[in-house]
């Protein structure tokens, strides 16, 4: 979204309707010293730039961050002088600050969006705000004016998307333009006020050699995951939420050669492809009369259409489940998705009821049939107590025995205690097991080192 149409946007919250300036600016529990003044400032900053470019008739024109900071400060500074007098420097360039983030950012929270060190933002309606650093939560002093900051930031967010919330629609899922994912839900679901949760992910996507400098994994499993992926076989990334499932995911699909068409089918687009030939298609919630709606699942059956020879899912949910592993089983080979699970015998069991969900009264048999053809490999990850992601799973669906599922792990990571810095000791470790899909590899000219899944010596 550009700044100019931020800059809109902005000037019609503020003029929605006659009891906008009491509706979005009402006073909060803890009063800022400054609040009022901010408030006038804020709105005399939007009116005074909005003048300025039509009379400049730039309406067409991009203009630059800094420049656009340049200006608001330079119209921020003198009315300072005209309606408050003397303020400390410090709270000057605070109040200047503020009013930057107000404008063309997203208001307290902009501080945490532009660092990098915080990889999720919790607003737990306007005073209590938490983040997460290296796997630990932190409660942070940043804080709202009341709801209808909180509601007005949303707004921001949701807007240029299509998307809205309202006392009808209380939900939405969105993203940011650098790709983070944004939920929010607001009263009356929110009994404490509007709700935010910001997933953050990096301007540059991590790679495998970040993986394994966070203790993610081994370069030996790092090898043997770029092996799988080139060699087309269909991954399911399973975890918990904050696993880091998504990120995995991102970075098992950095390895499809360059010269295939990939298509990815997600709720929000978060992937971050650097391949040339990505389509990406993402869902679309239903408009206010109800109709509209486009579900993953809608994408998937769409996307068999568009000749992939990759399809990604960022999360299978419900009876998009069917059409995955039903593509999974004509022809799409190397299709990698993702879900919610605990261990890899929970996501099979969640791909079951996940196929049930889609409507179609199929026998468990069948449906397991369906599962251990389509897929062969687990890869199952954790976010362990210390706030570390492992992946704790490598696992290989062998196929069906009576109507038992069997697996077979590859690679585990064993826990073996806590350290007096509450870390937790373990290690990974190959299970000594050679995986039967060896020879498909190997078909498709990709040789695996003979140590690759030797037992080490203790």
């Amino acid at each position: 979204m550009s700044l100019l149409k931020r800059l809109e946007q902005e000037k019609q919250n503020l003029n929605e309707g006659p009891d906008t300036q009491e509706r979005v600016f009402s006073q909060p529990v803890v009063k800022d010293p400054y609040q009022e003044l901010k408030l006038k400032i804020h709105k005399q900053v939007i009116e005074e730039l909005d003048d300025e470019i039509l009379k400049g008739d730039k309406t067409d024109v991009e203009i630059s961050p800094e420049k656009l900071k340049s200006q608001i400060e330079d119209l921020v500074n003198p009315i300072i002088d005209r309606e408050a007098g003397f303020i400390p420097r410090a709270d000057r360039a605070k109040i200047v600050s503020e009013i930057i983030d107000e404008v063309i950012g997203l208001g307290p929270i902009t501080p945490l969006i532009n660092d990098p060190t915080v990889s999720e933002i919790m607003v737990n309606g306007p005073h209590q705000v938490y983040v997460e650093r290296s796997g630990k939560l932190q409660l942070t002093d940043i804080s709202f004016r009341d709801n209808d900051h909180v509601m007005h930031i949303i707004e921001k967010i949701v807007a240029p998307l299509g998307r809205r919330i309202d006392e009808s629609s209380p939900m939405v899922d969105a993203r940011l333009p650098d790709g983070s994912r944004v939920n929010a839900i607001i009263p009356p679901l929110a009994l404490k006020g509007p709700t935010i949760t910001i997933r953050k992910f990096s301007k540059d996507p991590l790679q495998i050699d970040d993986l394994i400098r966070f203790g993610t994994l081994t370069p030996q499993m790092a090898k043997f995951l770029e092996a799988c992926v080139k060699g087309r076989l269909n991954i399911v990334v399973s975890g918990g939420t904050g696993s880091g499932k998504t990120t995995t995911l991102n970075v098992l699909s950095s390895f499809i050669p360059n010269d295939e068409r990939i298509i990815t089918c997600e709720d929000a687009a978060e992937l971050q492809l650097r391949q040339e030939h990505v389509v990406t298609l993402e869902s679309r919630p239903a408009n206010i009369e109800g109709k509209g709606a486009v579900t993953i699942r809608d994408l998937v059956k769409n996307c068999l259409r568009m000749r992939p020879d990759r399809i990604v899912v960022g999360e299978v949910r419900s009876g998009e489940a069917l059409d995955m592993l039903q593509a999974m089983n004509t022809g799409h080979d190397g299709s990698l998705t993702t879900g919610h699970a605990n261990s890899p015998r929970d996501m099979l069991s969640r791909l079951e009821t996940m196929v049930l969900m889609a409507g179609m009264e199929l026998p468990v048999r069948a449906i397991r049939e369906q599962i251990a053809s389509a897929v062969d490999m687990i890869v199952q990850q954790n976010r362990l107590k210390d706030g570390s992601r492992k992946i704790t799973h490598i696992t290989e669906v062998l196929g069906l025995e009576g109507d038992t599922i069997v697996l077979q792990d590859i690679f585990v990571f064993e826990q073996k205690g806590v350290d007096d810095r509450g870390r937790i000791i373990g290690q990974f470790r190959p299970t000594g097991i050679r995986p039967k899909f060896l020879s498909k590899l190997e078909a498709a000219g990709i040789i695996l080192p003979e140590d690759t899944f030797a037992v080490p010596i203790s």
